[in-house]
């Protein structure tokens, strides 16, 4: 697990504020520093390169993200098609808090130049659909959720919905209600999935 100061913080904050703003590409150190009132040199002290700051990013919500994952998963006592409301209406809050995030993970295009960034977008997906794939299988076991479809594919369609959704309100300027729709659209794909109780 990485830690992060509190400078550093600060730098990755302004960078996805940047990208979110200008584009991925106008992500450079002279602008980065130019935004947050640093010279060149102090930067590089808190990160090496831009794609230092892109994997620290990555690394940082990621770990954030984990937290609040492992906190859902822990309610047992919940039903995995509750948990999987609460998973997303976590993940949606937190796009709608920090829009400037989704820029950096929607992004994945320009990583494929870049191993370590691509790894790091590739793992966090792949965290996202093993609690994914966990809650629906467990759902399976317990007879809510169907078994027409295997729990993996289930899951796979459920977070490739709500990555549309996510990308939808990107595109739009961040101008439709993403909490209400991501709602929408999981509790519809639920009511497919879901066994009469």
């Amino acid at each position: 697990m990485a830690d992060f100061s509190d400078r550093q913080i600060e730098i990755m904050e302004a960078a996805t504020r940047r990208i979110d703003r200008y584009g991925i590409q106008e992500l450079t150190i002279k602008n980065l520093s130019g935004d947050i009132g640093l010279s060149e040199a102090a930067l590089y002290r808190h990160f090496k390169s831009k794609n230092d700051i892109l994997l620290g990013l990555l690394t940082y919500f990621m770990q954030e993200m984990n937290r609040r994952v492992e906190a859902i998963v822990a309610k047992e006592n919940k039903k995995p098609a509750d948990r999987l409301r609460e998973l997303f209406s976590s993940q949606l809050n937190t796009f709608t808090q920090k829009p400037s995030i989704v820029s950096v993970i929607f992004s994945e295009g320009i990583f494929q130049f870049n191993r370590e960034l691509s790894a790091a977008v590739a793992e966090m997906m792949e965290s996202m659909h093993t609690v994914i794939d966990a809650f629906v299988k467990e759902g399976q076991d317990a007879g809510s959720i169907t078994r027409h479809v295997g729990h993996y594919t289930l899951a796979t369609i459920i977070m490739g919905s709500m990555r549309i959704t996510v990308l939808k309100w990107k595109i739009s300027g961040h101008k439709s209600d993403l909490i209400k729709d991501g709602s929408k659209v999981l509790n519809g794909l639920l009511k497919m999935i879901e066994k009469a109780d």
